[in-house]
């Protein structure tokens, strides 16, 4: 986690990382319709467990969340 903060994410920070994550699930499946609310709840639940696992925190910055989620949601396999 950051070293500058060992507070977690502000409620606005997790909203904006889970669109972030929703968006990289839905372009892993190629943006086919008829998927968001699956990507958006499978967003909700890897950000819950990268925040659990203390990856992201308060003073983080933005880029740096987005990073780590594209990392996290992008190279892992299907």
């Amino acid at each position: 986690m950051n070293p500058d903060s060992n507070e977690d994410p502000t409620a606005a920070q997790r909203h904006e990382m889970i669109e972030i994550a929703a968006y990289y699930l839905s372009r892993k499946r190629d943006f086919e319709p008829g998927g968001a609310e699956a990507d958006w709840l499978a967003a909700e639940r890897a950000i819950d467990i990268m925040i659990a696992e203390r990856l992201f925190g308060r003073s983080m910055a933005p880029e740096a969340r987005a990073e780590i989620i594209r990392n996290a949601l992008v190279l892992q396999p299907d």
